[in-house]
């Protein structure tokens, strides 16, 4: 698979990523969410990550733009990845899934460079691109996720259960967007198809 081919993928990807994004921002106020063809299972549910997966934040003043530069310092990395496996001739499996995490990581870092100074705050509100009084500042902005698929919900666990007992339980609580996805499948394929993806080309 050539760089081109690699870079229009990563490119295709992180426009659907950003206008899905955008699109959430400007129609919907924070928490608000929609029932996708009537079904508990499968939600659009606007929220905003702070940090890294799972809404996990590093404290302190400076840790949003400890994570954020990270990121960026990740991005080269991976960058420098995809270039020297195709230099090499690495696999399709190899490049795809390189391009996949790319994509995931440099699309949520445009959420965490720019939204904080190009969106309003979305606190019952819907959010206006371009705001002139925008929610936050460069590097310090907000993550948004969207893709909600909760196979089980508040479900009341029997009360003999030790510890547990008498909780909500929801499985699948994780609320993700195109980024995560493509990152997620990126790193799957590695997993799944590992023999096949670091297996060098024979000329």
């Amino acid at each position: 698979m050539t760089l081109k081919k690699a870079y229009l993928l990563v490119v295709i990807l992180l426009l659907i990523d950003q206008i899905s994004k955008i699109y959430i921002k400007t129609n919907f106020m924070l928490e608000e969410r929609i029932y996708v063809l009537g079904q508990n299972w499968f939600q659009i549910f606007f929220i905003e990550n702070e940090g890294m997966a799972w809404g996990v934040e590093l404290p302190g003043n400076y840790g949003k733009l400890f994570l954020t530069l990270f990121r960026i310092l990740a991005v080269g990395g991976i960058v420098y990845w995809l270039h020297e496996s195709v230099k090499n001739n690495g696999s399709k499996y190899l490049i795809v899934a390189i391009a996949l995490i790319l994509t995931g990581a440099f699309g949520n870092i445009v959420d965490s460079v720019f939204y904080g100074i190009i969106f309003d705050d979305s606190h019952g509100q819907v959010a206006t691109l371009f705001s002139d009084n925008p929610y936050g500042t460069l590097f310090h902005g907000k993550v948004v996720d969207m893709f909600y698929f909760p196979i089980i919900e508040d479900y009341v666990l029997p009360s003999w259960l030790p510890i547990w007992g008498g909780k909500e339980f929801t499985f699948f609580n994780a609320i993700f967007n195109v980024a995560d996805v493509a990152i997620s499948t990126g790193v799957g394929i590695l997993i799944v198809f590992n023999k096949k993806a670091f297996a060098h080309e024979k000329h």
